[in-house]
C-alpha cells in the first residue's frame, strides 16, 4: 500500500509528523511518498519544521509559492498530478484547508485516485475566505473524511455526505500538543532569547488574507496593539511583513517584532503567554490545549466550540475593541472538557486508513 502525502503550510507538517509516525508504527509494510508543493517555502516557515518534528523528508519539493492563490494552485494541480501519475499511490493524504489541499484534492480526483481529508467538516460559512472554498471542495471530492469534532459531523451529513465516508476521530493538532509539551521544554530556550517574563506577555499571530490584505483591518488592529499594557511578542508571517511595507505602516512600540520560530519555540511562546492574539486556527486550538486564553482576529471561526464554552473570543478588527479586550486581566482557562478526542486521532486515521475503511 502506498500513501502519497501532499503538504505546504506549517500546520500541515505538524499534523503530517503524528500521522506518519503513527502510519510508520503500524506494521503494515505502508509506503509513504511526501510531496511538499512550496507553499511555505521560508527555511523558518519549513524547513525547521521538518527537522523538529522528525518528519521524513519529501521525495518531491514542489518549490511553489509565493503567487497568487490561483496562481499557486493552478501551478499545484499541474505538478502534483505529474507526481501522482508517476507513483500511482493508493491513496491521496491531505490535511486542513490550504491551497496545497485543493490543489492535491483536484489533481487526485481528475485521475480517480481515492482521497483521505483530515481535517474535514470544518466551516466559517464565510465564502470570501479562501480557505472556506478550499475544504468545502475537498471534503466534497473526498472518499474518506476524517473529522475532529461532533460539529463538523454533523455539517457533513448536513451537506449530503454519505455517513459510511466519515469517520470522527479527535483532532490530530491535540496528539501533537500531548507527544511534543514535553520536548519543546527541553529543548526551547526562546523564552529567555527573546527577554520575556512568564506569563507576563501577549503573543500575537496575524497571516490571513482578510486581515494582511486590508489596510484598514491592519491599521485598526496595530492602533488596538498600541493600547497594551503589556509587551507583545509577534513571530511575524512573510505575508505580513510585506503588506506593512506595502501600507507604510509602523508596528507599535510596545510590540517586537521577531522572525518566524520554529514548532517547539511556538509551543513555549504559547504555553507561556497571558494571552493569545490570534488569526490562525491551528493557534486557536493550541491556545486552549495550553489553557491559555485567546482573541481571534476575524468575524468568525470554524472552531466554533471554543467560543462556546468560552476559551476563545471574536473581536472585531475596530482598534477601541481590541484595545478593551486587551485591558481585561483573564486567568487560565479550562481545557478539561473532552473537544477534540484523547489524544490518538494519528493512532485511529492510520487504522483506518490501513484497515482499508
Amino acid at each position: 500500500m502506498k500513501i502519497a502525502t501532499v503538504v505546504g503550510a506549517r500546520p500541515q507538517f505538524v499534523k503530517a509528523s503524528m500521522v506518519s509516525r503513527a502510519l510508520a508504527e503500524s506494521n503494515s509494510g505502508v509506503e509513504e511518498v511526501i510531496i511538499h508543493t512550496g507553499q511555505h517555502y521560508d527555511a523558518n516557515m519549513s524547513q525547521v519544521f521538518f527537522d523538529e518534528l522528525e518528519i521524513p523528508h519529501p521525495k518531491y519539493n514542489l518549490g511553489i509559492g509565493g503567487g497568487s492563490h490561483g496562481e499557486n494552485t493552478g501551478r499545484m494541480i499541474e505538478s502534483i498530478e505529474k507526481v501522482l501519475l508517476k507513483e500511482r499511490p493508493t491513496w491521496l493524504l491531505v490535511y486542513g484547508d490550504t491551497d496545497s489541499t485543493l490543489a492535491a484534492a483536484i489533481a487526485a480526483s481528475k485521475i480517480s485516485i481515492p482521497i483521505a481529508h483530515v481535517e474535514a467538516g470544518l466551516r466559517s460559512f464565510n465564502r470570501l475566505m479562501p480557505e472556506e472554498v478550499n475544504r468545502v471542495v475537498t471534503d466534497h471530492v473526498a472518499d474518506i473524511l476524517f473529522t475532529p469534532t461532533t460539529s463538523a459531523t454533523a455539517q457533513l451529513v448536513k451537506e449530503g455526505i454519505p455517513a459510511q465516508k466519515i469517520h470522527q476521530v479527535g483532532d490530530v493538532m491535540h496528539d501533537a500538543a500531548l507527544h511534543f509539551a514535553m520536548i519543546a521544554k527541553e529543548k526551547s530556550d526562546i523564552i529567555c532569547e527573546v527577554g520575556l517574563q512568564e506569563k507576563k506577555y501577549i503573543l500575537v499571530t496575524l497571516h490571513r488574507q482578510e486581515n494582511t490584505d486590508n489596510c484598514e483591518r491592519l491599521t485598526e488592529i496595530l492602533s488596538g496593539l498600541s493600547s497594551s499594557q503589556l509587551p507583545v511578542v509577534w513571530p511575524m508571517h512573510p505575508r505580513t511583513q510585506a503588506r506593512l511595507e506595502q501600507f507604510g505602516l509602523q508596528v507599535p512600540d510596545i510590540v517586537r517584532v521577531i522572525k518566524p520560530v520554529g514548532y517547539l519555540d511556538m509551543i513555549m511562546l504559547e504555553k507561556n503567554a497571558c494571552l493569545i492574539a490570534t488569526d490562525s486556527g491551528g493557534v486557536q486550538k493550541e491556545a486552549f490545549f495550553y489553557s491559555v486564553p485567546c482573541l481571534t482576529l476575524r468575524d468568525e471561526t470554524e472552531w466554533v466550540e471554543l467560543v462556546n464554552v468560552g476559551a476563545n473570543r471574536l473581536v472585531e478588527a475596530k482598534a477601541e475593541v481590541l484595545a478593551a479586550e486587551l485591558r481585561l486581566n483573564r486567568g487560565p482557562v479550562s481545557n478539561r472538557l473532552n473537544l477534540y478526542g484523547g489524544g490518538a486521532a494519528s493512532v485511529e486515521i492510520s487504522s483506518v486508513m490501513v484497515g482499508g475503511h
